[in-house]
């Protein structure tokens, strides 16, 4: 097992030297997608090469193929026994991964200073898991004149991100016949809030444009508003060598009941329910590694339903969907190792029958 981690973590350095080479490179050919695409590569090299390290599998039982990059992310956030990415860390990781995903499916135009953020905070990321998990540090593999150089780095996330949508806007004055472009640059903002909202969805035409419509009359924070959360730390002065991506804390709400003393009222939006109640219970299976009927009867025995940050039905029609949100299979994974599974099993009242609930 730790030989497969240490070809692993080669693997992964030498993607990473690579995507430095192509970011540096003094020409744009194709440069955005090689930095995108390696980046990513290097990232889930090293995670696998983590989870080994820590004694974890990157392969589930009887199964062919090793974790995909969502897969490996998972463990590596919710896995107790190989856990060692923060929040923050898994959400940067998200952003390059769909900013990869996008730019090797489709077209995504993605800013110089969009660019730097990712790979430089990447970089970063890099060395923080290499001390964290193996007591290395980057500059043990490559010289530490290796990193990504940028004529104008960004001083701040929200100006990145106010530079990006005046272009945007100043593209849409010039007429229709720079649409794709729009579209390609909106998409790229859009992959990044995702991200950070934890929706597996890449947004379609018709989404890109009723967004591009909410900007005529919205702040970009308003129609991003998961992109909105984000920050930027450095560590040092001048030139910033370790860069962060970090989210900010909003505003503290606490919700109360209609009519209760002592209450401000305010208005609470939620933000397209299905894409935060994202699984069906096959799906929540798959994530836990049980059958359907079983992980039902964890449901049942942790009370999940009951659990509004974890379960919602919708319905549709005549037809009731029941559907569970990331913060389900996390709460159940935290529970599982602690579980007596014959105990909830035959406590499930599923025993001996086929039950149609889900």
């Amino acid at each position: 097992m730790k030989r497969e981690s240490k070809l692993l973590l080669k693997r992964a350095i030498d993607s990473l030297v690579l995507a430095i080479e192509h970011f540096n490179r003094p020409h744009d050919r194709g440069r955005t997608e090689a930095v995108l695409i390696l980046v990513d590569h290097a990232f889930e090299m090293l995670l696998k090469s983590a989870i080994l390290w820590k004694g974890g599998r990157i392969r589930k039982r009887k199964a062919t193929n090793t974790l995909g990059f969502d897969g490996c992310l998972n463990a590596c956030t919710l896995d107790p026994k190989v856990k060692f990415l923060t929040n923050d860390e898994a959400d940067t990781l998200r952003i390059q991964n769909n900013l990869r995903d996008g730019a090797q499916h489709h077209v995504v135009i993605v800013s110089e200073q969009q660019l730097y953020l990712v790979i430089q905070a990447g970089v970063t990321l890099f060395d923080d898991i290499l001390t964290r998990v193996f007591s290395e540090r980057l500059f043990d593999y490559v010289p530490q004149r290796v990193l990504p150089i940028s004529t104008s780095p960004p001083l701040s996330f929200p100006e990145v991100m106010d530079a990006e949508v005046a272009k945007i806007k100043g593209l849409m004055a010039n007429g229709s016949r720079r649409g794709h472009e729009v579209r390609a640059r909106l998409r790229a903002i859009a992959l990044i809030d995702a991200a950070l909202r934890q929706d597996p969805r890449h947004p379609s035409d018709a989404e890109l444009k009723a967004k591009l419509a909410e900007l005529g009359s919205a702040s970009w924070t308003k129609v991003f508003p998961g992109a909105a959360t984000l920050r930027l730390t450095t560590d040092g002065g001048g030139q910033p060598v370790s860069l962060r991506l970090t989210k900010a804390d909003g505003i503290p709400v606490h919700l109360v009941k209609e009519g209760e003393q002592g209450a401000t009222v305010v208005a609470v939006k939620k933000i397209d329910s299905l894409s935060y109640y994202n699984m069906n219970l096959h799906a929540v299976a798959e994530q836990i590694g049980l059958t359907a009927p079983r992980t039902l009867a964890v449901v049942r025995f942790l009370k999940i339903k009951e659990d509004s940050d974890c379960f919602k039905s919708f319905q549709i029609g005549k037809s009731v969907f029941a559907r569970y949100s990331p913060r389900a299979v996390e709460r159940m994974k935290e529970a599982l190792s602690g579980l007596d599974m014959k105990k909830v099993w035959e406590q499930s009242g599923l025993y001996g029958h086929r039950s149609k609930s889900r």
